[in-house]
């Protein structure tokens, strides 16, 4: 029978006992969901780059303080959400959360690598609707985008968006069903 997968907080501990290993198999898991957080709310590519890389840097100075009866991935995204807005507080150049990531609103899609006999009208047609999506995210309000990023990448329950964002359960609950009913309408056109 296969083992077990080890939770994150047994992970965190055996990390902190010495066990490298048990650091890459938490990195393996959260690395791309907390940085796609982190873009989404610092969005510029750079910043959330280098802001992840010292989230990261948090856990492992904080793995051995880490508290035994902590929920691991409530607390990473706390880490990630107080740098963000750190960064955002002694930025000299004042800029918005809610702000679009471009001058024309349009979001920033990443080149499709390539993939060897891919169709390019498939290409162009997942472009298209990477852009339409990270348009229409960029287009919701902060608080709103947040929460439905927590949920959505990082797959936290409204209880755990509540703890993160400092907000109320009702509150959270609210922000992710505006989101979801906002980005309905938004994609709708495109649909």
């Amino acid at each position: 029978m296969e083992a077990r997968r080890s939770t994150d907080e047994a992970l965190l501990q055996r990390y902190a006992g010495g066990e490298a290993a048990a650091f890459d198999e938490l990195y393996a898991r959260h690395e791309l969901p907390l940085w796609r957080y982190v873009l989404r709310l610092a969005r510029d590519r750079a910043v959330a780059e280098e802001l992840t890389q010292e989230v990261w840097v948090a856990v492992v100075r904080e793995a051995p303080r880490f508290r035994a009866d902590a929920r691991f991935v409530p607390w990473l995204y706390t880490v990630a959400r107080h740098r963000v807005i750190d960064r955002v507080r002694t930025t000299r150049r004042h800029v918005s959360l809610d702000e679009p990531a471009h001058d024309d609103g349009a979001a920033r899609v990443e080149s499709l690598e390539d993939r060897g006999g891919t169709r390019p009208d498939r290409d162009i047609e997942t472009i298209e609707q990477g852009r339409a999506i990270l348009a229409a995210l960029d287009a919701l309000p902060a608080e709103q985008r947040e929460a439905f990023v927590l949920q959505a990448d990082a797959g936290l329950t409204v209880e755990e968006i509540a703890t993160i964002t400092g907000t109320g359960f009702e509150t959270a609950k609210s922000r992710l069903r505006y989101a979801r009913d906002r980005l309905k309408a938004l994609l709708r056109d495109y649909a």
